[in-house]
């Protein structure tokens, strides 16, 4: 199986370029900028026809959250009409697209962890072109999957246990919003949610389209996480802070976050059979690398 992914340098793109080198039968090919660039649809089908594959991971995105404020039209041009070029490229390839959202699609006042059915309401520009970006992924392609995501992190690129693990080297206590809660995912756990669908999807079986949450066991506040990831620093040597509790309106930032953007991931595991890691295990796992081998 060839899997085409959108990005190189994306959390998900080297967990997927990663997690398969390991397994037998799958390659994984990414295509980025200059050849597959999202803002320049006209470049997006013949860089994915070269790579000749059986299924596209549209992972590519803008996923700056507080400069997608600023800037509004980039926002969507890559996450709503790059989104659209990729979905629709792979139709004409004749093959499917799994597309990654976001959690950001909700606005975050329910008390409830959200449903694939729950309906939309996003409160920032990022969150908006992300939700018109699954809207045109579902009308190009037929045959898609949506896996909204939320609170990633990996190894690779900037992410928010890294940056945690960069202030306690320059500091002793650090102030973490402790009143947004959800559910902390590791690329890398995305990373084999993906290649076990895919998988799936070649069988002989009713093909269950449409969206999906795919996120990590458990629900935490990101200044609890925080504490998860510097205890596990502190155990291998790493370096350590004391988190301070801060109120979302202490920290204010341009677009405004989901209070709670619990996913339900009941739907992945009874269509596909797959279920994410407890969300302590994989954060353990990233700090680890992260300072045993960084």
């Amino acid at each position: 199986m060839r899997i085409a992914v959108t990005g190189h340098e994306g959390q998900v793109a080297r967990s997927l370029a990663e997690r398969a080198s390991t397994r037998d039968r799958v390659v994984v090919i990414t295509v980025g900028r200059p050849l597959l660039d999202l803002t320049r649809p006209e470049t997006i089908m013949p860089a994915l026809a070269s790579v000749q594959p059986d299924i596209v991971v549209s992972a590519a995105a803008f996923t700056a959250v507080d400069q997608s404020e600023d800037e509004p039209d980039i926002a969507y041009a890559i996450n709503e009409g790059g989104a659209r070029a990729v979905a629709e490229a792979a139709a004409n390839l004749g093959i499917p697209v799994i597309h990654l959202s976001t959690d950001y699609v909700f606005d975050g006042r329910s008390e409830r962890p959200y449903t694939e059915d729950d309906l939309p309401a996003p409160q920032s520009v990022y969150g908006a072109s992300k939700l018109a970006g699954e809207n045109a992924v579902a009308e190009a392609n037929p045959r898609h999957l949506i896996l909204r995501t939320a609170w990633v992190y990996s190894p690779f690129g900037q992410n928010f246990v890294k940056t945690m693990l960069r202030l306690a080297s320059e500091r002793g206590e650090i102030s973490v919003v402790a009143d947004q809660c959800g559910n902390p995912t590791s690329a890398l756990d995305i990373a084999d949610a993906i290649l076990h669908v895919a998988n799936a999807l070649g069988r002989e079986r009713p093909e269950p389209w449409g969206i999906y949450n795919v996120a990590g066991a458990g629900v935490t506040n990101w200044a609890d996480l925080a504490r998860h990831v510097l205890s596990a620093s502190r155990e291998h040597g790493g370096p350590y802070a004391q988190v301070l509790d801060i109120a979302t309106s202490q920290y204010p930032t341009k677009a405004r976050r989901p209070a709670s953007s619990r996913l339900a991931t009941d739907k992945i595991t009874s269509s596909f059979g797959w279920s994410a890691p407890e969300w302590r295990a994989s954060v353990r796992a990233v700090v680890h690398r992260l300072v045993v081998r960084p």
